[in-house]
């Protein structure tokens, strides 16, 4: 049996519709080379990076496979410093510096993300990705176009129908349908509104048919049944986070990692408490006791800041208490194997199951 929808494989030039998810903090450049190497489109998440290191991470992954892969950026807006927000979020943590015995009183280090710029921009032109991928919508247009000329598909997150018609009308090759089940950060740019949300696989149909472009399915997809799920609904692929962030190519602390191999007895729940933007993740002590979506926590990518020091002294001592444990509502599926084993064998098995076609 083969792929009887081809549209996303011949666009970016690649074997297996299984994208692997660009998560920044997590992805290495070893899981990106991994899963295009197995087939599928491995994602280099440049948001974790300066220009530079993007650069040294593309040599990187280019070392070790010849075949496509993705950049993926941030397009978020840096915010307007608002200190009293800031101070407000410090003030609501320090009951946590007292009991371990921190010193509140000194400021608290910087957190965030860079948007994609001219400088990250140059990079692309330099490295010619296959594929350039964004979340959070799309830069601005002279940046778009400089893109666009190095050859590379364009592709981003659509958490509504409105955002999937928008970003086809700006140029998007295809559009990531993403669900609500979907870890970490939502995609959305048009809507801030959380309970207007809409389920992969409520989403995927509607977004098929409201646009021509095809269509990549991401969030509560773990494993063969999901896939094979997605592509009954309309997507040409599928793309997968969680699933990854069992791989020993994957760059997660040690609570992270246990938290995940316990997904099954945990809660996800969408959060803006780590970065100041919804983000779902699995629960922990801080989002229990300050509810996972708080009105004082500082705008998307600075909430982080103040929760640093807090993660500092309780990862070491193993506890995922004060940090993102980002994953999706499939996380109990996760198969712990390597990054290239895993694309091939969701791909097998999705190929096993789907129905036979008369010739």
């Amino acid at each position: 049996m083969t792929w009887t929808d081809r549209r996303i494989l011949d666009l970016f030039g690649i074997e297996l519709p299984i994208i692997q998810a660009p998560m920044a903090g997590s992805t290495t450049p070893e899981m990106v080379s991994a899963v295009s190497e197995a087939g599928g489109l491995g994602s280099l998440a440049c948001a974790q990076y300066t220009p530079q290191q993007a650069r040294e991470a593309v040599q990187k992954v280019r070392a070790a496979t010849s075949r496509p892969f993705n950049m993926n950026f941030f397009c978020h807006a840096s915010p307007e410093p608002d200190p009293a927000r800031a101070a407000a979020w410090h003030q609501a943590l320090e009951r946590y510096y007292t009991e371990f015995g921190l010193d509140h009183s000194a400021p608290p280090p910087a957190s965030g993300r860079a948007p994609f710029d001219a400088d990250f921009c140059t990079v692309v032109e330099e490295a010619r990705p296959a594929v350039c991928s964004f979340h959070f919508g799309l830069p601005e247009p002279s940046l778009l176009d400089r893109v666009r000329r190095t050859g590379a598909r364009i592709i981003s997150s659509a958490t509504t129908v409105d955002e999937a018609r928008w970003l086809e009308a700006r140029g998007c090759d295809a559009v990531i349908a993403m669900g609500l089940e979907a870890g970490g950060h939502r995609g959305n740019f048009l809507t801030d509104d959380m309970a207007a949300q809409v389920g992969t696989f409520a989403l995927i149909p509607r977004v098929a048919d409201a646009v021509r472009v095809p269509v990549i399915a991401a969030g509560g997809i773990g494993d063969a049944r999901g896939i094979r799920a997605a592509l009954a609904l309309g997507a040409s692929a599928v793309q997968m986070g969680t699933a990854y962030l069992f791989t020993p190519e994957a760059r997660i602390p040690a609570p992270h990692r246990e938290a995940l191999r316990r997904a099954g007895e945990q809660e996800t729940v969408l959060t803006n408490l780590f970065t100041g933007r919804p983000a779902r993740g699995i629960l922990n002590r801080v989002m229990r006791d300050l509810g996972p979506i708080s009105a004082l926590a500082p705008a998307f990518p600075t909430a982080g800041g103040s929760l640093a020091p807090l993660r500092g002294h309780t990862e070491p001592r193993g506890s995922g208490d004060f940090m993102s444990l980002w994953a999706g509502q499939a996380a109990a599926l996760g198969r712990e194997m390597p990054a290239g084993e895993l694309t091939r064998r969701l791909a097998a098995e999705t190929l096993k199951s789907l129905p036979v076609r008369p010739a």
